[in-house]
């Protein structure tokens, strides 16, 4: 009763205050609001970009923003404001809209990401699953060492020869190697297809369009550069032996419907359709990037069935690279087998950045347990040393988005339907587990 009393004596006095002209007062929600919490999040992004180079992977918001973020902003004045950011977003009264809750935490985890990489570039470092969980929202399984000698072992005899079983598989794939007068070619063949069976599926802005370049001297084998108005770099590193396999993986991971449509469907459902400003910056080390990477690499089985892939391989583009397409299933056979050590990688990372093996060893883990020669296991390496535990969004983030879209649709129709619908959403780990 005095509960109800009180209410009643506080609602007349905001009404007397309305009426004598002065404002009410303000509460939380009204201080900031999502909106101002965006804008702040966007140019803290640009400012930490100012210190470490690699974190703005992608910017097409207001040029004017850019051009402020030049004035280097204090690391611990970034990681005070994005904490600060994150205490006004809690106050805000949770949203009953799904769109709007998934915008919620998304803003939430980005800024606590912030935060930890700030963390790192003052000298911070963490263990390689803290610093998974601080930075990207996951931590990978652990496999002991015989999880990848059985493997290994199943591996044995459709190698056969002389010399280590890594020397056996580098002399059987020569034969596998896309001839480089011949790349371009057989590239454009696999991005043609994947783009006409994405938009077979997906509805694109008719103005969305990527070019292509061939580098050198990366730590990566292929990049998407996204620059805005539905428009992407893709490049290429030829430094190493481009297989034929990799036609179709490069072209609908950093293409269609990989990393080239998720952020076409960012930039038109999220900035353009509904305003939300946070999606005009992709910041690279944030769980962002388990979502972008799990999608890019899932996205080559939504594309292509395995039979379809192979049927396509062994029609258009092997014979395009001038390699005998009657061996397509054996290459697969093998291949199959080799991509689930993919999970080696990470063991690598997780001892290199743990402190407990040095550069050197953790080529030499590569070469015996991922499968790689000296010169890729070396290039691996110097990603482990540059990206750290980035690696997992790869290998976690495709399992992650499989089991998420799989569980949701047995269908290739369903499995497009879900794909797109994570692609043009604000979801983060956390949303897909």
């Amino acid at each position: 009763m005095k509960r109800a009393s009180l209410v009643v004596f506080c609602l007349s006095l905001l009404a007397a205050s309305i009426a004598d002209g002065a404002t009410p007062p303000a509460t939380p929600a009204m201080v900031t609001g999502v909106k101002d919490i965006a804008e702040a999040y966007v140019k803290l992004v640009l400012a930490m970009g100012q210190h470490d180079p690699d974190y703005v992977d992608a910017y097409y918001g207001p040029p004017e923003w850019k051009k402020q973020s030049k004035e280097k902003k204090p690391l611990d004045a970034i990681a005070s404001e994005a904490r600060r950011l994150r205490e006004q977003l809690a106050k805000i009264s949770e949203p009953t809209d799904e769109m709007e809750r998934l915008r919620r935490g998304y803003l939430t985890k980005q800024l606590s990401a912030l935060e930890a990489r700030v963390g790192f570039l003052n000298g911070e470092h963490l263990k390689f699953d803290e610093e998974s969980q601080a930075l990207y929202d996951a931590v990978a399984p652990t496999f002991p060492e015989t999880h990848f000698q059985e493997i290994l072992a199943a591996l044995e005899p459709k190698l056969p020869g002389e010399g280590s079983l890594v020397q056996r598989y580098e002399n059987w794939r020569r034969a596998f190697v896309i001839p480089k007068d011949k790349l371009d070619a057989v590239f454009q063949l696999a991005i043609k297809a994947c783009r006409e069976r994405t938009l077979a599926h997906i509805k694109l802005p008719p103005e969305e369009n990527f070019s292509v370049e061939y580098v050198t001297n990366k730590p990566w084998g292929g990049y998407n550069w996204y620059k805005g108005n539905f428009r992407s770099v893709i490049q290429v590193n030829t430094d190493l032996p481009v297989y034929i396999d990799r036609a179709i993986d490069l072209a609908a991971h950093e293409g269609y419907p990989g990393h080239h449509v998720y952020n076409a469907l960012l930039e038109k459902n999220l900035v353009r359709d509904r305003g939300w400003v946070e999606f005009s910056v992709y910041p690279l080390f944030s769980p962002q990037s388990l979502i972008a990477e799990g999608t890019a690499n899932y996205g080559r089985e939504v594309v292509f069935t395995k039979a379809e892939r192979l049927a396509f391989e062994k029609e258009v583009l092997w014979p395009a690279a001038g390699i005998d397409p009657a061996r397509a299933e054996e290459f697969y056979d093998v291949q199959d087998l080799v991509k689930k050590l993919g999970y080696a990688t990470n063991e690598a990372a997780r001892q290199y950045v743990n402190g407990e093996i040095n550069a050197n060893a953790a080529t030499t883990w590569l070469q015996k347990y991922a499968l790689m020669d000296e010169k890729r296991a070396k290039q691996a390496t110097k990603f482990i040393e540059k990206y750290r535990s980035y690696v997992i969004n790869y290998n976690l983030g495709e399992d992650m988005v499989r089991n998420y879209i799989e569980k949701r649709g047995g269908t290739a129709e369903q499995r497009w339907r879900e794909f797109e619908r994570l692609l043009a959403s604000p979801r983060l780990p956390g949303d897909i587990r």
